[in-house]
């Protein structure tokens, strides 16, 4: 009698508890149908409590959005109008809309009230911002220094002024190189002017043949460009004949007068340059002038000053030529002696994207 006594009592705990875990936990969610739309309900123990979304659901939001872009955007009825089957995405209801075989993404609220035409991705946005940050330049006992230019850029020749006492400054205690944009804007096919192709070309081939030389050219053909090439030649001691020979054979190489006749080749209205391309690649060169120390793209100012601080923070340890004091005065854009006016030393300016 006693032990059956004790096995009712814990039956009826039993029953007892049962009871309150449901009553306390939701157990489940249903979809209501109301007023040919959803909501959202939840189901309990102890009822049921509606959580107030209410969803007219994809074959509602299809017909809305076709005519919302109808009726409220104006769009003509002999114009073709077509509305992908909505998907629910982050709280709305997203379909690709198509007018004249061209596709824009729209959005509709759950319940139907609210059109939007586009919307923005704050996660695409916050990853834009993001790759935009400036970089740091990591450090290193030789820092690498690439200069891209277009030999015509005005703002190529100015960082060029700009960093030739930087140079001289630092010497053989980095590894410096000047490349070139992989299109050049200052030819005109024409009049069958390509300078700036020749150029290119002409200082590449001091850079490979006898690169110590190259300073001694720029500083030279910087003072007053086009019709300077030979006399600066001849002062800086450059071999003229087997410099007019490795232009020859690289314009063959890279196919630069080839590509300047075949306008099918152009980066929209200018021909390539493709002596550099794989680094222009690398470093995702966009335009003239393009500053990359140890791998990373540099926004420095182009006044001496500025270069030598920017590269010399590239050291992991700083050598004494970094002490140096250098003009703050950025040089005048183009080509001659001048300094800048304040409009023309941004960072920003550029030739090209």
């Amino acid at each position: 009698m006693e032990e059956n006594a004790i096995e009712r009592r814990k039956q009826v705990s039993d029953i007892g508890r049962t009871r309150i875990v449901r009553a306390a936990v939701v157990v489940g969610l249903v979809l209501v149908l109301v007023a040919g739309g959803y909501l959202l309900v939840a189901r309990t123990g102890i009822g049921e409590r509606v959580l107030g979304i209410r969803d007219i659901g994809p074959v509602a939001a299809r017909a809305d959005m076709q005519s919302f872009v109808r009726d409220g955007l104006g769009v003509p009825a002999n114009i073709e109008v077509t509305v992908s089957e909505p998907i629910r995405q982050s709280g709305l209801y997203k379909a690709t809309v198509t007018i004249q075989k061209k596709d824009y993404p729209m959005y509709l609220s759950l319940d139907g009230a609210t059109f939007f035409p586009n919307a923005i991705d704050s996660e695409a946005v916050v990853k834009a911002k993001a790759a935009a940050a400036p970089k740091e330049v990591p450090k290193s006992s030789k820092p690498d220094v690439r200069l891209f230019v277009m030999s015509y850029c005005p703002y190529g020749t100015q960082i060029e002024k700009g960093i030739l006492p930087v140079l001289a400054a630092l010497g053989d205690k980095i590894d410096f190189k000047l490349e070139f944009v992989d299109y050049a804007m200052h030819n005109n096919k024409a009049t069958n002017d390509r300078k700036e192709l020749d150029e290119n070309l002409r200082e590449y081939c001091i850079r490979t043949q006898e690169p110590s030389k190259l300073t001694a050219y720029l500083s030279c053909f910087l003072k007053k460009g086009q019709g300077t090439e030979s006399a600066c030649l001849r002062t800086a001691g450059v071999n003229a004949s087997q410099n007019a020979a490795c232009m020859k054979a690289a314009d063959t190489e890279f196919d630069v007068t080839k590509n300047f006749n075949d306008q099918s080749t152009y980066q929209g209205n200018y021909p390539p340059f493709n002596v550099d391309k794989a680094d222009n690649e690398k470093y995702s060169v966009q335009g003239s002038p393009s500053l990359v120390i140890n791998g990373v793209t540099s926004d420095s100012q182009r006044d001496p000053a500025s270069l030598l601080k920017a590269i010399c923070a590239a050291f992991d340890t700083a050598p004494s030529e970094c002490d140096q004091s250098l003009s703050s005065t950025a040089p005048s854009a183009g080509f001659g002696d001048g300094t800048a006016s304040s409009g023309s030393a941004s960072s920003g300016a550029a030739c090209g994207n």
